[in-house]
């Protein structure tokens, strides 16, 4: 059993991709499932340069191999790039979005939203600030993080919407830590309420004492 590329089953086994003899090789794995009668190559990492016709065969040992054939359509949206980010609340935290040199005169977005075609543009929120443009990068910085701020976004300076012109980031919030901090701070105002009660309470008890 093996897999290669293209459309010539003549040198498809020298050209094979992967082998029943090599079950892993790089991001193609082969599992031979025999009670069903199949294979399966699983490939990893997808990426647009996948695309293409791929023969699947069988080594006979009298007469010709066998051949399936297979064409692999893979979806430029697949690829995106993803960046997972976290932040505080109250706290700032910043997107770092390419801006190709052919695009720096271009319009810059960050929008919100499941989808690039269904999202809200954000520039114009008074808490996002565009940043440090560059030639190959800008930044938009959300100067105080609220709960809400959580989710889906995407970012991108060229007006044409495909796949190498987006960034997808997901960002998630934590509360705990603002929380804490709330907590800290009513702490250091309540320490010295506390101690002026206990040193009046003192004061009138040596007061107390005193006149006896």
């Amino acid at each position: 059993m093996f897999v290669c590329r293209g459309n010539r089953p003549s040198t498809c086994l020298q050209q094979a991709l992967i082998t029943s003899n090599i079950t892993q090789n790089g991001r193609f794995r082969l599992v031979d499932e025999r009670k069903s009668r199949i294979f399966t190559v699983t490939i990893s990492s997808l990426t647009l340069k996948d695309s293409g016709l791929y023969l699947c065969g069988v080594q006979r040992n009298s007469g010709l191999d066998v051949f399936s054939a297979v064409q692999l359509e893979v979806k430029e949206w697949c690829c995106v790039k993803t960046i997972k980010m976290s932040g505080s609340v109250g706290r700032p935290v910043t997107f770092q979005c390419p801006s190709p040199p052919q695009h720096h005169n271009d319009t810059m977005l960050l929008c919100k939203g499941h989808s690039v075609n269904n999202c809200t543009d954000m520039m114009n929120q008074s808490r996002f600030t565009l940043q440090n443009v560059s030639p190959s990068s800008f930044s938009v910085t959300i100067t105080k993080l609220e709960a809400g701020d959580a989710g889906t976004y995407w970012c991108r300076s060229d007006p044409e919407a495909s796949v190498g012109n987006y960034t997808h980031f997901h960002l998630s919030v934590d509360e705990a830590n603002h929380q804490h901090s709330d907590a800290s701070v009513f702490a250091l105002f309540a320490l010295p309420a506390v101690m002026l009660v206990v040193m009046v309470l003192v004061k009138v008890y040596k007061n107390k004492c005193h006149k006896k």
